[in-house]
């Protein structure tokens, strides 16, 4: 696989600092029951990487050390690290918000990969857990091309699952879908598009849900080496850098959440985890340990032309586009 790091830095990226810090996105590990070739994390059922319970431990003490609403949680596919359901159930009762992001086909396959695992949606939406699910469009052929034969449909089951515990429907059950582009674009109108998904999946599948997101694709790990290896990986770039938007700046996710690997070393982001940039200007990686009585407002955040992966456009973060 070709590396994109050299190709990303230096940036002309603008400065930014973090503010309050809202979300502790944490990444359990890069196992996972599919092989996507969007993905950012280069995640696949090969990968060993998966969180122990001692950085499990380590997540709640944070999380009771640092008054963090939401706990967004992913992967790989997270459900299938043994101790997803422990730190579902202590965060809940420290009165914690979580969101899982979850790759729909899991849903069907829990109990075969992870023992114990089955009955998935009952367990998130006894713990009102908000799910946010990758479906990168509403067409059989376009899902399938992206993650791999059989997965829309197995999708559209997961999705079905949730619909019938009251996802989509209970305001106590979110349940959004994220849209990713097919190739080298940036996504379309978020507005536009959700309400041609909410008609597509309405019609053919009577499936519902709360939202959709838009996501730009980064041009990192799995897609940045396929854009290497088609020749687009600059144009890419200059699309990018030519569609940035200042104001977007304000409301990039670094800047309120704190990035969490599978070992418990910290980012300003999911996509610096995989490029393994410590958060703010560090030469080296700190432990979520050394943050637990540390305010990070204020902190600088590490910056490489990714960057304008979020800033391009509408921006695009976990929770879609920035702007109208």
């Amino acid at each position: 696989m070709k590396d994109t790091f050299s190709y990303l830095h230096p940036s002309s990226f603008p400065a930014i600092k973090r503010q309050q810090l809202q979300t502790l996105q944490v990444n359990l590990g890069y196992l996972c029951n599919q092989q996507c070739l969007h993905c950012h994390v280069d995640a696949s059922p090969r990968r060993k990487e998966i969180m122990t319970r001692e950085t499990v431990e380590s997540v709640l003490a944070f999380l009771r050390a640092q008054p963090v609403p939401t706990l967004d949680l992913t992967g790989g596919a997270p459900e299938m690290n043994p101790h997803f359901r422990y730190l579902v159930e202590q965060a809940r009762a420290l009165g914690v918000h979580v969101i899982d992001r979850c790759n729909l086909t899991i849903l069907t396959e829990a109990e075969a990969i992870a023992p114990g695992q089955d009955d998935l949606e009952s367990f998130l939406a006894a713990h009102q857990v908000e799910v946010t699910a990758s479906l990168p469009c509403y067409l059989q052929e376009n899902v399938d091309a992206q993650r791999g034969k059989g997965v829309f449909e197995r999708s559209i089951e997961g999705l079905r699952r949730l619909n019938r515990k009251g996802y989509g429907s209970d305001p106590a059950l979110p349940l959004n879908l994220v849209y990713n582009p097919q190739g080298a674009q940036l996504p379309p109108a978020q507005t536009e598009l959700e309400s041609a998904y909410r008609k597509m999946l309405d019609e053919r599948y009577g499936i519902v849900f709360t939202r959709l997101y838009t996501l730009t694709n980064m041009p990192i790990k799995r897609f940045g080496s396929t854009l290497l290896s088609k020749g687009q990986f600059h144009d890419y770039m200059q699309l990018l850098k030519q569609a940035h938007c200042d104001r977007n700046l304000e409301a990039v996710m670094c800047r309120s959440t704190l990035s969490v690997d599978w070992q418990g070393y910290v980012y300003d982001c999911d996509f610096n985890q995989m490029l393994a940039l410590p958060a703010g200007l560090a030469k080296q990686k700190r432990h979520l340990d050394d943050l637990r009585d540390h305010d990070v407002t204020g902190a600088d955040i590490a910056i490489m032309d990714h960057c304008y992966g979020c800033t391009a456009g509408a921006g695009s973060s976990c929770g879609g586009a920035l702007t109208a």
